[in-house]
């Protein structure tokens, strides 16, 4: 039954749109999505009717939720909420069985896969908490209603994982948040004349953000509210990071991937970083790389993230770690300080 869970998921991960099957006491594949600014519709599939409840707190239980629908069985329920409100779902069905989902991706205005890390499913058959674990590109165009909205999630840890030169190009403008980073430089991440992403940039990845893990898995162990950690794109550098921070709770290679793909529909590249004048910082490679990019506008249209052969550029580093520390588990104890100890300790605080 997990297994027929996990591979629903994956179909909507992969698609963005619900399967056909509808299997009796499995809810499965549940998306939420904002039909209009003023209106949240979840979708599910379940071969039984399901009740439906909602609240703002992503951690309420049942009996602290309002009821919007009883016994539904078509799937599908729509609640009115204000502009930027965040609400979560709990879909219950007649065994007994729940699982709660919220809207993926934040309605900002001017941001760039900013989204929730929740509801991917982890060990033990749990899944993966909603509102305490957050992904993004570049912050330095935000409006103040989408400051005011990042304003509303209980951040207690930021961590930017960009190189020196790309924070001082465009410095986030998240506010009253303990923010977090370490300096280097872009020209280590890219080649000198190209961006070149890809199984090079992606090998390199493991060795380059170990220091960047150590202060994303110590915030998350911190366990003194949500943490977010974004670098420009908010699919390379944050996609690895995120991928560790899965596999360290248990959620399947499979679904990692599909998740790491959803960045190729969800960025926003004329939101990731302001204009740039290239002849202001010749000596700049992260302000070099950007102006090429803002230059040439199909250049900078988010492209598949994998190779002429199909495989995920994420892969090419698992296979980094796989070949020098034998399992990601290995790699994040030597590299991050993160012990098997600490492991438990994770999914007991971030997986329901």
């Amino acid at each position: 039954m997990k297994q027929i869970r996990n591979l629903l998921l994956l179909c909507s991960l992969l698609t963005g749109a619900l399967p056909t099957i509808a299997v009796a006491g499995t809810i499965a594949a549940p998306v939420v999505t904002r039909d209009a600014p003023d209106h949240l519709t979840v979708s599910w599939t379940d071969a039984d009717p399901v009740d439906v409840l909602v609240s703002a707190d992503p951690a309420a239980r049942a009996d602290q939720m309002k009821l919007v629908a009883k016994a539904d069985g078509d799937g599908r329920a729509t609640v009115p909420v204000t502009p930027g409100q965040r609400l979560y779902f709990l879909l219950k069905d007649p065994d007994g069985q729940t699982l709660r989902v919220g809207e993926r991706s934040l309605p900002l205005m001017q941001a760039s896969n900013f989204r929730d890390v929740g509801g991917n499913p982890g060990a033990g058959g749990k899944h993966v908490r909603w509102g305490l674990i957050y992904r993004s590109g570049g912050q330095p165009l935000l409006t103040d209603a989408d400051v005011a909205q990042i304003g509303t999630l209980g951040l207690a840890h930021q961590v930017d994982l960009r190189s020196s030169e790309e924070r001082v190009l465009a410095p986030s403008r998240i506010v009253g948040v303990p923010y977090e980073a370490i300096g280097y430089s872009m020209a280590t991440l890219i080649k000198k004349d190209a961006p070149a992403n890809g199984e090079g940039v992606y090998r390199r990845m493991p060795t380059m953000l170990a220091p960047h893990l150590k202060l994303v898995f110590r915030d998350l162990l911190a366990r003194d509210g949500a943490v977010a950690y974004n670098c420009s794109a908010g699919q390379d550098r944050t996609g690895f990071v995120t991928a560790m921070i899965l596999t360290a709770l248990g959620v399947p290679r499979e679904v990692i991937l599909a998740d790491y793909h959803l960045s190729t529909t969800l960025r926003r590249p004329e939101w990731e970083m302001p204009r740039i004048d290239p002849a202001a910082h010749p000596d700049d490679p992260a302000a070099q790389l950007f102006a090429k990019f803002q230059s040439n506008p199909a250049a900078a249209k988010p492209q598949p993230l994998k190779a002429a052969d199909g495989t995920a550029f994420l892969s090419y580093a698992f296979d980094e770690i796989e070949t020098k520390w034998g399992s990601v588990d290995a790699y994040l104890e030597k590299e991050a300080g993160v012990s098997r100890a600490d492991i438990a300790k994770l999914q007991a605080a971030y997986l329901e």
